[in-house]
């Protein structure tokens, strides 16, 4: 039973947080690609093998994290007693649980067409690297981005089975979308960070970050007005982006305050609301008559 805790704790399954922010955009892909007008049961099915490709994946890259970080995270107040900064599971064991999470991820994703498996295995290095990345460069939130919404392009081509203009855009905005977020909660590591070394765009833009996050949510929802317009959606879909722009402005960085380990925590989960809320923007622009 205590190895079974220290599992689950090791892969974050008590903090669903993180891998329903892996999911989001994966459902955004698929509900934009799909046609509503026959049966439901493929997207669906689909839906499903995305949320436990999200789980797994989520799973398997806290683990390569947690051991890659093990020496910092034992100088930072929020990691020190994770399993493997801890000493409790051996960095052999979390590299075997990683290696079995990917197993069963691969055999999820052989449920996809030949080119959205193709292009998901594409995605792999970029999964594991960020750990990496926060040693050698201040934007290590914006490699997360573009590892964090790769499953809005997998949703489009595995209905569409091609690639066009509206998932990119999609996707290039929802990068800044994770850039925003993710710079909120590395200010709860901030102080711990600049004494170790480590480089994110918390510190970077510590001295103006509202501006910086104005910036990256404007070009989120620009995102979105512009896929509305690839897609033809209709003046409601557009009407309903008001929504996400409320929140984003109104209630994320209104509130904000980076000093605040519980605020930006706070303002961090809501993003899970904000993913679902984006769905059902999309479903009004597909559904909309």
């Amino acid at each position: 039973m205590k190895q079974l805790n220290l599992f689950i704790e090791l892969i974050r399954l008590k903090k669903p947080i993180g891998f329903m922010l892996l999911f989001w955009p994966c459902a955004w892909g698929l509900t934009l690609a799909y046609d509503f007008g026959g049966s439901f049961d493929k997207y669906i099915f689909y839906l499903v093998l995305f949320f436990l490709g999200s789980v797994l994946m989520r799973s398997a890259g806290c683990i390569i994290n947690d051991i890659f970080d093990r020496d910092i995270d034992k100088k930072v107040t929020r990691t020190k007693d994770r399993p493997i900064a801890s000493g409790q599971i051996s960095i052999k064991a979390g590299l075997f649980y990683s290696a079995s999470l990917c197993l069963l991820a691969l055999m999820v994703l052989l449920n996809f067409n030949k080119l959205t498996i193709i292009v998901a295995l594409g995605s792999m290095p970029l999964a594991f690297l960020y750990p990496l990345i926060k040693r050698y460069t201040y934007w290590p939130q914006l490699f997360l981005g573009f590892t964090f919404n790769y499953g809005l392009i997998l949703g489009w081509i595995c209905i569409r089975n091609n690639l066009d203009i509206t998932p990119i855009i999609f996707y290039l905005g929802a990068i800044f979308w994770t850039l925003g977020f993710d710079t909120i909660y590395g200010f709860q590591d901030m102080k711990d960070d600049e004494i170790i070394g480590i480089k994110s765009t918390s510190i970077k833009f510590k001295k103006d970050p509202k501006n910086f996050l104005s910036l990256c949510y404007l070009i989120f929802i620009a995102s979105l007005i512009f896929t509305g317009f690839f897609m033809n959606f209709s003046l409601l879909y557009f009407l309903s982006l008001l929504v996400p722009f409320i929140h984003l402005f109104f209630y994320q960085i209104n509130i904000l305050k980076p000093e605040s380990e519980k605020s930006c925590l706070k303002i961090f989960k809501s993003n899970n609301f904000l993913g679902l809320i984006v769905l059902l923007n999309i479903y009004i622009g597909k559904l909309a008559f």
